[in-house]
């Protein structure tokens, strides 16, 4: 998905990049069934009080169910359309069933419209779209929408434009390199989906006005240097002073670089080489 720009008739528009649609389905509304109410809290708790700053406002969405599970197996489901999803940052994909069922799922890169693709155990081409066990993947594949255990549902990869290569297949587990440079070891009958997934480009896009950001959702933010110091360990001082220590976060917590991993958490054991690592080859 190329992204467009425009002429500078004025100054939010000179550096804006915003993405075309080009590639989704024209006059195309979101599948009724498959939508649910969502209920916007403002960042505010059940007392009203605010725990996640900076959200609030923005256009009001439908939750648009997404099968993660693919557990629709052996049937044969073809593409009907490719649509915008205002709740994350991929394009989703409607599939109709042979046996008349529709589904979402997340659009990969090279799936037209169409085409048909179907999940399984047994029996399955490892082509874009199609979501099989790991261990019926060749080493090398791009995958995305893995699961962390089998039946537990996607929660790898699902953002716009990532993905997960198959590494090594052996004595039942799978080692997969992640979009950060981890190496991590799962299960071999772990499901995953073939491909990239789709609207690349998204990491290009620049908003350039405030506006667009506040349909979104999200508030403005406020330096911690330009508060007072009641409000956050940054503020106070004279005119513009600097930070004046290590930095901290909102709540006085170290900021910029400290580790916050639980050490002794039981799925470390499960990671080859951590993404810091990775980065330190990388710098050599």
């Amino acid at each position: 998905m190329p992204t467009k720009r425009f002429k500078p008739v004025n100054p939010s528009l000179r550096h804006a990049e915003w993405p075309d649609f080009t590639e989704l389905t024209r006059g195309k509304k979101p599948e009724k069934s498959l939508l649910k109410p969502l209920k916007r809290t403002g960042g505010r708790n059940n007392q009203g009080r605010i725990t996640s700053r900076r959200r609030g406002g923005g256009h009001k969405r439908c939750y648009r169910v997404i099968d993660f599970a693919r557990d629709k197996q052996g049937i044969p489901a073809k593409v009907v359309s490719k649509e915008y999803d205002p709740n994350r940052s991929a394009w989703i994909t409607l599939l109709q069933y042979s046996d008349g069922e529709k589904r979402y799922i997340l659009s990969p890169l090279e799936l037209g419209i169409g085409s048909t693709i179907t999940s399984g155990q047994e029996g399955i081409e490892a082509r874009p779209g199609n979501a099989l066990p790991l261990k019926k993947i060749p080493e090398g594949t791009l995958v995305h929408c893995v699961e962390f255990a089998p039946g537990g549902k996607a929660k790898l990869a699902r953002a716009a434009g990532t993905a997960v290569q198959l590494m090594s297949l052996e004595e039942g587990k799978a080692r997969l390199r992640l979009p950060s440079g981890e190496i991590r070891i799962f299960h071999e009958n772990c499901m995953a989906t073939v491909g990239q997934v789709g609207n690349v480009d998204h990491k290009n896009v620049v908003h350039g006005q405030a506006g667009r950001v506040r349909h979104l959702g999200r508030r403005p933010i406020t330096r911690g240097v330009a508060r007072n110091p009641v409000d956050h360990p940054h503020g106070g001082g004279e005119g513009r002073h600097y930070v004046g220590g290590p930095p901290r976060t909102f709540t006085g917590k170290p900021a910029l670089g400290v580790r916050t991993r639980n050490k002794h958490k039981p799925s470390s054991r499960l990671i080859v080489l951590h993404a810091r690592d990775a980065r330190k080859k990388k710098g050599r």
